[in-house]
């Protein structure tokens, strides 16, 4: 019997959208040798398409593609360097450097020391795909845990991948005490699974690579091939290990951060069977955290922005472009290096390659940053969420004095009509009873509607500062905006109240109180059509 093979190396792996518009799916060797011609990674996910871009980096670095300093960075974006180096290192592999999926010994990503307890303690592919599962021993959909149905041998290697980087902490299905040791029920939360990844997209997949190479004088370290492969040492499983240093971007970027192992069908089209426990823990440093913005926890400490299922992304987006003025920053590393302050190395005058002025581009020098997170409820995966923002160098405080003051006017308005949706309930149920309270006022309360439609009034903002239109008159347009649009919802949720003089009662209290709010003296000046 012939074993199953599969090496995204040659075989189709991942999907991309042409300069035309058309959706192709392409290997490994592939994407880099066509990355010039495509406009992007079209992942299922948000996460799935990060995944991807890291793995692509990781291979960059271990081919030596990339540049030694920030100077020859902006040198390979402004000219377009060739990525075929990482394509041909790739292609080029010795016969003993094995990239196969279903290797015996080294299969590709994965752990091939959990393979004596795989048919037992295995279960079904869905475990793999973080939105499929909930907290790993149960599935959002209710299949049965050994429901049989396979996986594509493609979508398997694009949700192993995910899991690496964006697993969330939890317990793993499977036994330690009968299998490799009782810490590889210890899932670690993912590398990526606690923060946002800010990704600068470039007009092209290969213009994205460049953009997202961090600068590096040293070695690229290890590529993590198969957890029983390479110079790295593994860590076992008796007892929880301390992370391991990173040997380097390569190291980085493709880390093991899950003990995988697949079993493939007769035919090697798919997947049947996982078994999944712990992986590599790193001992991350500043300097590997090159794109990480901050932002400020309740208690006042800060750490890396993080991904919210109530707070939207863009409602934080003045942390991006506080990043490349904020020099004492925690995670700040040496001048050029950072992601944002190399991205500040393009002067005004200057163009990075890319289309010509448009929407979602309004400059041609204007480069949209991308960031990524996973909302996870404790050990579950709730929801991806993502957003893009325009970052034109040179206009850094411009951007976020607007995304800065945006978000202040969108928190204002919504406390202005939480307020008037009180003052409605104050009048309209004068003898309530306190467990009706709560959707009593939600009847009034047109802060969902506000939230939704303020977004795109923001990325209107973002899109004309980035341009290079008068800041603080973008702003005074953005809160007229915002304001009549809020004046609009609050009415439409009035409109439930009865006709009669209650109704009419609560109804002109709450706009009364709406009307306040928004204009009195501690109001962003916005919103009254002045500038703060």
């Amino acid at each position: 019997m012939i074993r199953p093979r599969w090496d995204p190396r040659h075989q189709a792996c991942a999907e991309a959208l042409t300069s035309k518009g058309e959706r192709v799916e392409l290997s490994l060797t592939a994407l880099l040798e066509q990355a010039d011609d495509l406009l992007t990674l079209t992942g299922s996910t948000p996460g799935e398409t990060v995944a991807l871009l890291e793995y692509l980096l990781a291979i960059c670095y271990a081919s030596e593609t990339y540049p030694a300093t920030a100077s020859q960075w902006r040198k390979w974006v402004e000219e377009k360097h060739p990525l075929d180096q990482a394509a041909a290192w790739l292609a080029g592999r010795p016969d003993d450097e094995v990239w196969d999926l279903f290797h015996p010994t080294e299969p590709l990503g994965q752990n091939a020391l959990l393979a004596p307890f795989l048919d037992q303690h295995g279960a079904g592919p869905a475990q793999l795909v973080i939105e499929h599962v909930g907290d790993y021993n149960q599935f959002f959909d209710h299949h049965h845990l050994e429901h049989p149905a396979p996986l594509p041998v493609a979508e398997a290697f694009r949700a192993m991948l995910t899991q690496h980087v964006y697993g969330p902490a939890g317990r793993a299905r499977i036994s330690g005490k009968e299998t490799l040791g009782p810490t590889i029920t210890n899932l670690a939360i993912g590398r990526l699974s606690s923060r946002i990844r800010v990704v600068a997209l470039g007009a092209t997949l290969g213009e994205t690579l460049r953009l997202n190479l961090t600068p590096s004088a040293g070695l690229p370290g290890a590529f993590n091939r198969s957890w029983t492969a390479g110079p790295q040492q593994r860590r076992g499983f008796r007892t929880k290990p301390d992370g391991r240093p990173v040997s380097g971007p390569a190291d980085l970027h493709s880390y093991l951060g899950r003990s995988v192992l697949m079993r493939p069908t007769a035919d090697g089209d798919a997947v049947d069977r996982v078994l999944m426990g712990a992986g590599e823990l790193l001992d991350l440093q500043p300097v590997h955290l090159q794109d990480a913005v901050y932002a400020l926890t309740a208690d006042g400490r800060r750490k890396p922005l993080w991904a919210s299922a109530t707070r939207a992304l863009w409602r934080d987006a003045h942390a991006l472009y506080a990043a490349v003025a904020d020099l004492d920053r925690p995670g700040a590393v040496d001048k050029g290096m950072d992601l944002y302050r190399r991205l500040a190395l393009f002067p005004g005058a200057d163009a990075l390659p890319g289309p010509e002025p448009g929407p979602g581009r309004p400059s041609s020098r204007t480069i949209n940053l991308w960031a990524v997170g996973l909302v996870a409820k404790q050990t579950t995966a709730i929801t991806w969420v993502s957003g893009v923002f325009p970052f034109a160098p040179g206009l850094e405080a411009e951007l976020y004095l607007a995304s800065k003051r945006g978000s202040l006017i969108a928190e204002h308005v919504a406390t202005s009509l939480a307020k008037a949706a009180y003052a409605a309930w104050a009048v309209a149920y004068p003898n309530p009873k306190p467990a009706d309270k709560a959707g009593q006022i939600a009847r009034f309360d047109a802060r969902a509607m506000h939230w939704e439609a303020t977004e795109e009034a923001f990325n209107i903002l973002l899109d004309e500062t980035a341009a290079g239109e008068d800041v603080h008159e973008c702003l005074r347009d953005y809160g007229s905006t915002v304001l009549a649009a809020a004046g609009k919802f609050l009415t439409e949720r009035l409109d439930s109240l009865p006709r009669n003089s209650r109704g009419a009662q609560a109804r002109a209290a709450a706009l009364r109180r709406f009307d306040d709010e928004t204009a009195h003296p501690s109001a962003p000046a916005e919103l009254q059509g002045e500038t703060a």
